[in-house]
């Protein structure tokens, strides 16, 4: 279908649901693209292609609520499936508070390409792609005599959608991604070190080819001989591609969600210092050729470029309409967009000799953080520093800690942000974790 035929479609499927009952409905079709690749030992393990076409429907009926999803899109179906699905909403439990956005705060403003779709995304030759995976696995395959094994990925993925709501609304999105990766196992006695490498980026000309399956086996070759050290506090360095994992915590505690469940460390927190002077972090939706650039959420609501840390002082949260209305706050929007951190002048090696002595921690094994309280525990892999030099790989250990007590013993930001991430988080230095060890 076209873009114009999925709008009166949607329309369509809107109206006839008022008409069936429902004192408000919101209606989604989405289309998608998607390829994956994966090769071993040189041969193809792995090929899917998939397209995908559904509808959502978002039905307000007596104040009761429901989401409907369906692959069928031949209008006498979708008025069967509306009007079953406004029948069955009828036997839910009441919850007025269950309401499209007010209308003021739709996005009605100027549309601008923010270059988040390849329109060249159909004419790739799928021989192109299979051929990109195979590349990546040559680049580690037979280069050490200590590698067990090599697989790498080739993947791509186009995502549209239309979006109507009964009380105003009308938009639309399209994005598009690429990407490659590589994983590299080798024998290193009596463990078997692992890593990986990944490149990605909305368009399919600026994905970077090569590179990918040499850094996976260079990065696991320097994991061999990975042992513990002694229990103690360390200073730590994050490497850039695993902060997410430390960073996730901190933005669930701003969720909506878990605010109004109480499990959430950053109740009631809002316009005080949680973290570091040196954490400013900006939710910017408008960056051209952002990841997560947008000029709307999933609700409609206009997108805005927010503060949510200004010198460690907490700035907003991410909070829907209906979680708004729980929490008795005003919607902000239920989802984030372009995270940006304000970042230093040192880049991951300076970040090292200017710690002198710690470990650096290049991924993360297992572990979880208590949302309520903060309290967190991980396995960590990395590498211990002595004199401002990487001495040897560490494994086997764990940080523990407390979310708020981390975030204030940041110390510095690195300037190598990842921007082929909607989270573009740099790494990071942070003094006085403990670690246990031996």
């Amino acid at each position: 279908m076209t873009k114009e035929e999925k709008y009166k479609l949607a329309k369509w499927a809107m109206q006839h649901a008022l008409d069936s009952g429902a004192s408000q409905a919101g209606v989604i079709i989405s289309e998608s693209k998607s390829s994956n690749i994966d090769v071993r030992e040189q041969k193809i393990d792995t090929l899917k292609e998939a397209i995908q076409s559904s509808m959502t429907i978002r039905l307000f009926v007596d104040n009761k609520y429901s989401v409907q999803r369906t692959n069928r899109l031949k209008k006498d179906e979708l008025a069967r499936f509306i009007e079953q699905g406004i029948a069955g909403t009828r036997f839910l439990s009441e919850d007025p508070l269950r309401t499209l956005p007010e209308p003021e705060l739709y996005f009605k403003g100027e549309e601008k390409d923010l270059q988040t779709l390849d329109i060249t995304y159909d004419e790739i030759d799928p021989a192109t792609k299979v051929e990109l995976a195979f590349e990546a696995e040559k680049e580690a395959v037979g280069k050490d005599e200590r590698i067990i094994s090599v697989t790498a990925s080739y993947n791509d993925g186009m995502n549209s959608r239309i979006m109507v709501n009964s009380n105003g609304f009308e938009g639309d999105t399209q994005n598009s991604n690429f990407g490659i990766s590589a994983s590299v196992s080798i024998d290193g006695g009596d463990a078997r070190p692992s890593d990986h490498w990944s490149e990605n980026a909305i368009f399919f000309d600026k994905l970077k080819k090569t590179e990918i399956g040499s850094k996976a086996l260079s990065r696991a070759v320097k994991r061999i001989g990975q042992e513990k050290i002694k229990s103690g506090k360390y200073s730590m360095i994050v490497e850039n591609r695993s902060v997410g994992r430390l960073f996730y915590p901190l933005l669930s505690a701003l969720d909506g969600y878990n605010l109004q469940q109480k499990n959430s460390f950053l109740i009631g927190k809002l316009g005080e210092k949680v973290a570091s002077d040196k954490l400013t972090l900006t939710d910017d939706p408008f960056i051209i050729g952002g990841r997560g650039s947008q000029l709307f959420d999933g609700e409609g609501l206009a997108s805005k470029k927010r503060t949510v840390f200004d010198k460690g002082v907490l700035g907003t949260y991410f909070i829907d309409t209906y979680y708004g209305k729980k929490l008795e706050m005003d919607p902000t929007t239920g989802e984030t967009s372009n995270l940006i951190f304000e970042i230093g002048d040192k880049d991951l090696e300076s970040l090292v000799k200017s710690m002198k002595d710690g470990i650096l921690v290049t991924g993360f094994n297992g572990g979880n953080t208590n949302g309520t309280t903060g309290d967190f525990s991980y396995g960590i892999d990395g590498f211990l520093v002595e004199n401002s030099e990487l001495v040897k790989p560490v494994s086997e250990m764990n940080i523990t800690g407390n979310m708020m007590d981390l975030w204030m013993s940041l110390a510095e930001v690195g300037n190598d942000p990842r921007l082929d991430s909607s989270w573009q988080t740099p790494s990071l230095l942070f003094e006085n974790i403990d670690f246990s060890g031996i």
